[in-house]
């Protein structure tokens, strides 16, 4: 009788790096999530919905935010440039505009083809154009040489974080509540989160004192703090910071030289003031005091995924890097050379949301009613929601200011913290779990961004359509309270 086969990898000999990281927004409710979701499919009637609501995770395409016309005609084409040489029936049959086929045309002269690597760090017409865009955005000027495409804003954060830290002593100040790719990057990495909160009292925003103490205290720990991340628009809090709290992480930065990872891909997700970059404050404290902050480092990143144009399934996002030694900046474009390049049809996406149609161009009018429409429908669901949570006992949130979440906070009776206890959960994840299972509605314990202990959290996203399923969050709430009062 022969043995049965031994495999060389199981969960006691893989990387512990890996095993230790968390991603929540991708755990056990969404997995959980996917089996009601498949089950519906198979024409299950035992369970007490109908739909499943993925409300865990900023994926707009998902939730029926519709693409935008320009830019998958543009898509179409490039993908399959012989529908090129049927211009008549694209613009007479098809309804594509004039401005898209040059578009295409312009963008396959210098990709080529879409199936094919680009330079390492991606189409030097693409980054020009990415560079144009922060020029009009800012005000200052950008180098394209300095602008790196991404497979999204998470491939650039990887490479950063892989470039900043050297060891396990290497420290990251990430704000909490944060998106955990940041946490799980870290611990794959081996190298070490210093967390210092966000004040929810002030709808989210830095406080430097907070800051200063957890970098101290990391620093008194042996811990080489070598960068700060900030999230802006912010994820999972929706804020969005004002411009003094910008100044006061440059200059902590400038003198601390931290190196700035500022994550902006939700720079068109504003509701509530304006969106102010990090590039464009620090130059504006460089024109302000000569000399003194022309050594910070800031990467900043942005993403196709998020925003109006929602397209996270083509993986398309950049990174600029401001002020980074040269022989760094040589090591970079090294270790994205390892990944060959970013997805081409990726970084066409990228051209063409920094640079949509103009006024008076073709496509104008419908991009711009399509732009609008989902930025309107998605600041509306966000006051619905909000004014749902204002109903809620024991539900406290801000006014929704940015990005595609609300992170409410909850207070919980004690029968409900013991029942979660019992299934070795916390209160958040057992809230979440029993809201996921009466209603389909699935949403991420604050756990899984980190909060301030003694408080419990959930984020959801707005992207769902309709209210109907924020009507049936309010009842189970209702209903979970008295079950547990």
């Amino acid at each position: 009788m022969s043995s049965a086969p031994t495999r060389r990898l199981n969960i006691n000999n893989i990387n512990p790096h890996v095993k230790a990281a968390k991603y929540a927004v991708r755990g056990e409710l969404a997995v959980k999530s996917e089996e009601f979701r498949a089950k519906l499919r198979r024409g299950d009637t035992d369970l007490p919905f109908k739909e499943v609501i993925s409300a865990n995770i900023g994926n707009p395409q998902q939730l029926d935010q519709k693409p935008i016309t320009f830019i998958r005609q543009v898509l179409s084409l490039l993908e399959n440039p012989a529908l090129l040489q049927h211009e008549d029936v694209l613009l007479n049959q098809l309804g594509y505009k004039a401005d898209v086929l040059e578009r295409a045309r312009t963008l396959l002269s210098q990709v080529g083809s879409v199936g094919a690597y680009s330079a390492s760090d991606g189409v030097p017409q693409i980054r020009q154009s990415v560079a144009e865009f922060l020029e009009r955005r800012d005000g200052f000027p950008a180098d394209w040489q300095d602008i790196y495409m991404s497979a999204g804003a998470s491939s650039g954060v990887n490479t950063l974080l892989h470039i900043i830290c050297a060891n396990e002593k290497s420290g990251v100040l990430i704000p909490i509540p944060q998106y955990p790719l940041y946490t799980a990057s870290l611990a794959v990495l081996n190298a070490t989160c210093v967390p210092y909160l966000l004040d929810e009292s002030k709808n989210w925003g830095t406080d430097l004192e907070t800051i200063k103490t957890a970098y101290a205290k990391a620093k008194s720990e042996g811990v080489d703090v070598r960068a700060i991340v900030i999230i802006n628009p912010g994820n999972p809090t929706g804020a969005s910071l004002p411009e003094e709290d910008i100044r006061a992480v440059i200059e902590f930065a400038q003198q601390e030289k931290l190196v700035i990872m500022a994550d902006e891909v939700y720079q068109t997700n504003v509701f509530v003031g304006e969106f102010i970059s990090f590039k464009k404050v620090l130059r504006q404290l460089q024109k302000e005091n000569p000399g003194k902050f022309d050594g910070v480092e800031l990467a900043s990143l942005h993403s196709v995924s998020k925003g109006m144009v929602g397209e996270c399934g083509h993986r398309g996002g950049y990174f600029e890097l401001v002020g980074f030694d040269s022989e760094v900046q040589a090591e970079i474009y090294k270790f994205v050379s390892i990944m060959l390049c970013a997805p081409v049809i990726g970084q066409c996406l990228v051209e063409l949301m920094v640079n949509p149609p103009k006024q008076g161009q073709p496509s104008y009018e419908l991009y711009q009613q399509e732009y609008d429409n989902i930025y309107n429908g998605l600041k509306k669901r966000a006051t619905a929601l909000h004014e749902a949570f204002k109903q809620m006992e024991g539900v406290e949130c801000g006014e929704p200011q940015g990005s595609m979440y609300l992170f409410p906070a909850i207070t919980l009776p004690p029968k409900a913290a013991e029942a979660a206890a019992k299934e070795g959960r916390t209160p958040d994840e057992f809230y979440c779990m029993r809201l996921l299972e009466a209603t389909g509605i699935c949403v991420v314990p604050g756990s899984g961004f980190g909060q301030k202990e003694g408080t419990l959290h959930f984020r959801t996203t707005f992207l769902a359509p309709g209210t109907e399923w924020v009507e049936r969050m309010v009842k189970f709430h209702q209903d979970f309270m008295e079950k547990y009062r």
